[in-house]
This record gives structure tokens, sequence and C-alpha cells, in this order.
């Protein structure tokens, strides 16, 4: 019990911590133990959090990583920092490089100005400064920017990040109840590496507590290497939907990406998000998106972490079930 009070008076503050990583992130440095501060543009919004640890354990303040002194306001006393926010595309003032490279520059200062002791980057698997995609140049620049200003800061790359709430799985199963066939970006070719988020979770928690090595780059993948096409017949199957394949070359995705960009943009966002593919994105499935054979070499996985990474194959199945056509309780049987 003395140990337990003493580290509920240790605090994290954890940007983007009511997103789909997020809340499973919070949750895991609630467990440990950790005071938590949830820094978002909407703390309204993050109130859903609280139930996951005890009272007064996790606390939402309002924080923007394009406005300096929002952050160290939310920086105040905080002994780690964990920095979660990233976009898939962007909107407004919602540039990749605003929040993927300068909003982290200037996170990683102010933390290091402010006396933290750890700082976490969530980063992806491509990041590359020399990439086609401006998102993988973004993080790229980011983790750059982490580094220079945080040397001891440990970045983490997950690839494709799969649980109930998840934006990839979800997805495709959501698509292929309202559409007869699925398209197959590339013939459908390219390698994904699916990491369960509850691994990603135990991740970040572990580098917070210093047991991730300072100034590494780790790169987080399931067990299993997929191409697109053995994901989307995947999904099929467990949803129990015949749905044709559609092979699209890249240049015929990156056409199809502009139109669904200049649709979003007329409908003022209203053009449904499940349909939508940006150009951007295109571009990044050129790219396998695995975990290099260097990381592996040099420990820098979650096995390296000591963590067991969880099978898409044997999870995904729990929370696909409610898009058969009738319903997840279609197999049970009447007592």
């Amino acid at each position: 019990m003395a140990d337990e009070l003493v580290r509920t008076n240790q605090l994290v503050t954890v940007f983007g911590g009511s997103g789909f990583i997020g809340r499973h992130v919070v949750r895991a440095l609630a467990r440990d133990g950790w005071r938590v501060r949830v820094a978002t543009r909407r703390p309204d919004l993050a109130f859903h959090l609280q139930p996951l640890g005890n009272v007064g354990q996790i606390s939402p303040v309002q924080a923007n990583l394009r406005y300096p002194d929002s952050i160290v306001h939310a920086l105040r006393d905080a002994q780690a920092v964990v920095n979660l926010v990233g976009i898939l595309s962007e909107t407004g003032e919602q540039k990749f490089d605003a929040v993927h490279a300068d909003g982290v520059k200037t996170l990683a200062k102010a933390a290091k100005a402010g006396g933290a002791s750890a700082f976490v980057q969530i980063s992806a698997i491509g990041a590359d400064p020399d990439s086609a995609s401006a998102y993988a140049r973004s993080k790229a620049r980011g983790e750059a920017a982490a580094r220079e200003a945080f040397p001891e800061a440990v970045i983490l790359r997950p690839s494709v990040v799969f649980g109930p709430e998840d934006h990839f799985f979800n997805r495709f199963a959501a698509m292929a109840r309202y559409m007869p066939a699925l398209p197959l970006i590339g013939e459908g070719k390219t390698k994904l590496q699916p990491v369960f988020v509850g691994d990603v979770a135990k991740a970040v928690a572990l580098a917070v507590e210093g047991k991730a090595t300072q100034g590494a780059i780790y790169e987080l993948g399931g067990p299993e290497v997929a191409t697109l096409k053995r994901i989307l017949e995947f999904v099929l199957k467990i949803t129990e939907r015949k749905r044709f394949l559609a092979p699209i070359s890249f240049a015929q995705a990156k056409t199809i990406g502009g139109l669904t960009e200049t649709l979003t943009k007329l409908s003022l966002g209203l053009f449904p998000e499940m349909f939508a593919i940006t150009s951007d994105q295109v571009e990044l499935l050129k790219t396998d998106n695995v975990v290099s054979a260097a990381a592996i070499a040099d420990k820098r996985t979650l096995q390296g972490l000591g963590i067991t990474p969880e099978s898409f194959e044997a999870f995904v199945p729990t929370y696909l079930g409610r898009y058969r056509a009738t319903g997840q309780f279609a197999d049970r049987r009447a007592a």
C-alpha cells in the first residue's frame, strides 16, 4: 500500500489520451499507479476515461500542440510525458507538419525545460524523411525533433493498430455491409503486421517506467505478417459476407483518392469517412508496413520489451461478429 501511495504522487501527462490508443494507454498507466493528466483539445470528451482509475487519479486538461502556453500548463509538475497526438489526413489547420513535427518539437522542448524525466513519442512504422508520403515525412521530422530536444526520448513505431474501437478492421467490415465489392489497392500485395492496442499501451507504460532503452526507436508489430488481400479475406470470413475483391492499381487508387478528397471538401466534411481515402494514404500503401530485420536483431520490438504480442486472428473475431447479417448472436442456440 505504501508503494502504491508513493507511485500515485508521480504524474504523467498524456497528450492525445482521449483517442483510440490513448484510452488504453491511460488505463495501463493508471493500473501502474500513476496519476494521469490527459491533455486534449476537448477535455469534455475525455471524461469517459475517469472510471479507468481511482477517484481523482485521471484528470483531463485542455491543451493544443499548436499553442505553447497550453502545453506548459498541461506539463506542470509532470515527471513523464507521452505524446499520442496524430492525424491520418489533413483538415483545416490540422496539417501533418503542424501536428507531427512542429507540435512535437514544441512539446519535447517544454517537457525537457519542465524537468520531465521521460518522454515517449508514438510515431509509425514507415516514418521516413525521404518518403513520397507527407504523413510519413512528418512523422520522421517529429522523431528527429523529439530526439533533438529530448535525447532520452523513446520512440515507438507501431504498425496498423487493432482493437475493439479500431478504424482498420471495423472500417473494412462496415464497408462490406454496403458495398458489393471491396477495393484491393495495389492488388492487395502490401504487407502489414497488425499490432494489438493493448500491447502498444504496455510498451508505452514500460517506456514511461524507464524499462526501454533511452533514445531508442522501437518497432511494434504483431505475430503475423499478412497481405492486405489476406486481411480482407479474413474480415469477410469473420463477418460471413461474400464480396468481390476488386484489384485496383495504385494510379487508379490515387485518382479515387483525389476525388474523395474533393467530395469531402465540397460536402464540408459530410462525405462518409468510411468510403474516403486520400492520395497520401495510397502512397503509404506502396510500402510494406512491417517490423524491420534491424529492429528484430537489436531487440527493439515488443518481444524485446518482454511483451508477447496478441494475434489479430485470435482477437479480431471477438468484435467483428456484430457486422454479420444476422448479428453477433447468430450462431447461439436457445438452451
